[in-house]
């Protein structure tokens, strides 16, 4: 059986930066297992499979490790592909997930902007395990849907923060999101998820589904200019839109080839 595979690096104007995902498009679903197997050949933070139907794609994400209920970079990089190499017509594609209900991704000249359900955070206690595995003590930590988000200080102090993958994985959350106010953008982050295969994630869609309504409420702002701090870099524009969060950004094709399974 051959697989038409894509490798597209997300969140940004130029290869070799932003985040880069595999796009496997399938005639129909093939097993978890094999799917699982593709995800940790290929190695990358997220592969996508989709399934085109009648009116709309069915979408499902795996890590080298794990299936998950939501990635931003990958449903991004799907998109993509769909608009770019598979010349879909429409200027929306409606995507459906198993766990988080339908995203749809609309396209505006070369940029791409995600519609994803926002995420509720609750405000909790400190959590010493984090502190010890970050190195420092944040100023208010959160718990979302699937991660804890921790808010710090200053960008500097997120630049410079070391973590501790080991004492990371123990957290018992898909991930962690670290977060402070940008000093050229309105705000900045890191996200670590080394539970599920990633230690740390080059530029993070989801995660800026609980980040765009903390820093909508704290900054008096409905959108938002945002940075992810890691080696490769990204940027986002965040904006919020009643219960949904829309996260722009645009995209560069790394790779087309084909699985042999």
């Amino acid at each position: 059986m051959k697989i038409p595979i894509y490798q597209i690096d997300a969140f940004t104007n130029r290869l070799f930066a932003g985040n880069p995902a595999a796009v496997c498009v399938l005639e129909k679903w093939i097993s978890e297992t094999l799917m699982q197997s593709i995800a940790a050949e290929n190695n990358l933070a997220e592969t996508a499979f989709v399934v085109s139907k009648e009116d709309f794609f069915e979408i499902r994400w795996f890590t080298p490790e794990a299936e998950v209920d939501l990635c931003g970079h990958a449903t991004l990089a799907s998109a993509y592909v769909l608009f770019t190499h598979l010349s879909v017509k429409s200027d929306q594609i409606r995507f459906v997930t198993k766990n988080s209900g339908e995203l749809f991704v609309r396209k505006n000249g070369e940029e791409l902007q995600l519609d994803f359900p926002q995420d509720f955070l609750e405000e909790i206690l400190p959590i010493p395990l984090l502190e010890e595995a970050f190195g420092a003590k944040p100023n208010a930590t959160y718990k979302g849907k699937t991660d804890f988000l921790l808010v710090f200080e200053s960008q500097q102090q997120i630049q410079n923060i070391e973590p501790n993958f080991a004492l990371i994985a123990q957290a018992g959350m898909r991930g962690v999101i670290i977060t402070a106010k940008g000093d050229e953008v309105d705000f900045v982050s890191r996200f670590f998820a080394p539970q599920i295969g990633v230690p740390e994630d080059p530029v993070t869609g989801s995660a800026h589904t609980s980040l765009t309504p903390y820093w909508s409420t704290i900054l008096g702002k409905q959108k938002l200019t945002a940075k992810q701090l890691s080696k490769r870099g990204g940027n986002l524009v965040c904006e919020m839109l009643n219960d949904r969060i829309l996260i722009s950004g645009t995209a560069k094709s790394f790779l087309v080839g084909e699985i042999d399974v």
